[in-house]
């Protein structure tokens, strides 16, 4: 790779965006604390089993689909295990192997989790910036993934 210096508005527009994720985040965790209610990682786990339907993930699949490292997600998978929130079943094929099924009391929690979240999400982007706003600040965040976010 080649040394090469990111112009000035590259630097504004890096330290803004990690600025602002961060502020979000932080601010979504205080109200999901606020109300009792677990961190934010348990949503998007719980979000992406649901998602998966009634076949549930392998834990390799959930890992791929969500912001923690491997041994975070295995943590909070034996977490959300012991809450009953999710359950693990062997695969037929892989005697070693287990899929993951979010629970009816994982179902539950996801819905009062995402009653505080959604509610942060519309507070602090959809009361703040119009919807051709959103729409495109969501067209330029996507070319920067890895890959390409489709619109």
């Amino acid at each position: 790779m080649t040394k090469k210096s990111p112009s000035p508005e590259a630097i504004t527009a890096w330290a803004r965006l990690v600025r602002v994720s961060r502020q979000l985040i932080e601010r979504t965790e205080d109200a999901l604390k606020a109300n009792g209610l677990p961190p934010l990682a348990w949503y998007d786990v719980l979000h992406e089993l649901a998602e998966a339907g009634e076949g549930g993930l392998r834990p390799f699949e959930l890992i791929d689909r969500v912001l923690l490292a491997q041994y975070g997600v295995s943590r909070l998978l034996a977490r959300l295990e012991a809450d009953g929130l999710v359950e693990k079943l062997p695969v037929a094929d892989d005697g070693r192997g287990q899929t993951v099924r979010i629970t009816a009391s994982g179902r539950e929690m996801r819905r009062r989790i995402w009653a505080v979240y959604g509610a942060c999400i519309a507070d602090r982007m959809g009361d703040r910036l119009s919807a051709q706003d959103l729409r495109t600040l969501a067209s330029l965040l996507g070319r920067l993934r890895d890959p390409p976010a489709s619109d």
